[in-house]
């Protein structure tokens, strides 16, 4: 067999394991230890440090004391006292998330980013570069090492729920004498991934919430195999048609999702966890302002808009609240973003406080080019000089239910009031894009420490 023989062979073989999952290792806690060396080997929960704050991420020392991701913070104090809690602004994360999609995209412009550090890879038509599909696995967790000095697990597979699975199993993991090495990478091989699959417990599978779980355990329902094994006329009747279908799909290995190339986002979001429960309504019409803003200060840096406006809130019990407003067109300026959040959170009780507020805009289309920002300490006036004086009314809140619902309603333009969003937006934008975000706010939000929108995990 000469050397063409081999590489046809090769490609064969390993286009039957096109997908490729790979997902940072304690990416949070990774990152502040590079900025930070004194954290290394030391338990570290990034995340909320207030009591009413969660957990981003946890070290693997933390976590051998049975600290998790989204646990409150004062939990996970009291599991691990010695856990260093930092809490930290997203610009250390995105920058490394930045360099490891550029490592990714150095091999395959296939890549479906899922979070800041994991994404799926299909490198089918990267084998005559790169080789097999097990040796780009290895090579992305060197190259994503040399760029960023992060480590990685790869998952590889035939399709994405083998291939998250299998990068789940490559992780490190931690028992009670402290954190233990992983594998680095894991391959399923299509002979072994049945047995692979069917081993897993049921909630490793994406849809199984909790709702879901209990209703499956209720009819003996317990790992993947177990699922496998239930006949599609039952586990529909327990779950319902299409969710039941699709499970009993994944449970036999069956996942045709194709990768989807990194693009328009479904949705762009902020959320806020309150120290104390908020009450007061100027109080919450202020941080709907303040989130509402930082979805639309998002979505205009990107080129985007979108239709769908949703709120979402927590309760001091905890249960959840969403509303949702599909408007006659796209949006991206904070008014008619505020003005339907503020329609939308009308319509809930919120006599006993709130301890989470959040708005998403999605149904996301793009509109233009992503916003120019000035960095400071560049020398240029890129200030926009606007004509006459701009004034923004922000505060929809305290109009009527008709005027808001019209506020709502409104479909962005480039005459009138939309105009002038647009310009006060660019011009926010800009001031922020130069001397940083908290110099300047909305009136309705007030300045407070921090950029609108970026305490995600409580304080």
């Amino acid at each position: 067999m000469n050397g063409d023989q081999r590489v046809e062979l090769a490609v064969a073989v390993t286009d039957e394991l096109p997908i490729l999952h790979v997902d940072m290792d304690a990416f949070y806690v990774e990152v502040e230890r590079k900025r930070d060396p004194a954290l290394v080997g030391r338990p570290v929960i990034v995340g909320g440090s207030g009591r009413r704050g969660v957990v981003a991420s946890a070290s693997y020392e933390a976590r051998a004391s049975g600290v998790h991701a989204a646990m409150p913070t004062a939990r996970a104090r009291r599991l691990c006292p010695d856990a260093v809690v930092v809490t930290s602004d997203f610009s250390g994360y995105a920058e490394a998330s930045v360099a490891i999609a550029e490592v990714f995209e150095s091999v395959t412009p296939h890549v479906e980013p899922i979070a800041l550090d994991e994404a799926f890879l299909d490198v089918s038509g990267a084998h005559r570069l790169f080789g097999s599909s097990p040796e780009i696995a290895w090579h992305l967790r060197s190259a994503v090492r040399e760029a960023t000095g992060l480590d990685c697990s790869v998952g590889v597979a035939s399709n994405k729920t083998l291939a998250k699975l299998a990068s789940v199993a490559a992780k490190p993991t931690v028992g009670r004498s402290g954190p233990r090495p992983g594998l680095g990478v894991r391959i399923v091989e299509r002979a072994e991934q049945l047995d692979f699959l069917w081993a897993h417990r049921v909630e490793a599978l994406w849809g199984v919430g909790p709702v879901t779980l209990g209703r499956l355990h209720d009819i003996d329902v317990f790992s993947v195999g177990d699922l496998a094994a239930v006949p599609i006329e039952r586990l529909v009747t327990a779950i319902g048609s299409a969710h039941g279908t699709h499970l009993s799909a994944l449970a036999n290995g069956i996942d045709d999702r194709p990768v989807h190339p990194g693009g328009i986002p479904r949705s762009v979001s902020h959320e806020e966890t309150f120290d104390v429960d908020v009450r007061d309504p100027d109080r919450i019409r202020g941080e709907t302002v303040r989130l509402a803003d930082a979805v639309a200060s998002r979505l205009r840096a990107n080129g985007l808009a979108g239709r769908t406006v949703t709120v979402k809130v927590k309760y001091p019990d905890f249960s959840l609240r969403t509303r949702a407003h599909t408007l006659a067109g796209p949006v991206q300026t904070p008014r008619i973003l505020a003005g339907a959040a503020h329609a939308l959170i009308a319509k809930l009780d919120l006599s006993s406080g709130i301890r989470l507020l959040g708005i998403a805009v999605s149904n996301i289309s793009e509109t233009s080019a992503p916003a120019a920002r000035s960095e400071a300490g560049d020398g240029a006036d890129t200030l926009p000089a606007p004509r006459g004086q701009l004034q923004l009314e922000l505060d929809v809140g305290r109009r009527s239910a008709a005027a808001s619902d019209a506020a709502a309603d409104a479909e962005p333009g480039l005459t009138g009031d939309a105009e002038v969003d647009r310009r006060l937006g660019d011009a926010l934008d800009a001031i922020r894009g130069r001397f940083g975000r908290a110099v300047i706010s909305h009136g309705a939000a007030g300045l407070r420490d921090g950029a609108p929108g970026e305490r995600r995990w409580g304080r």
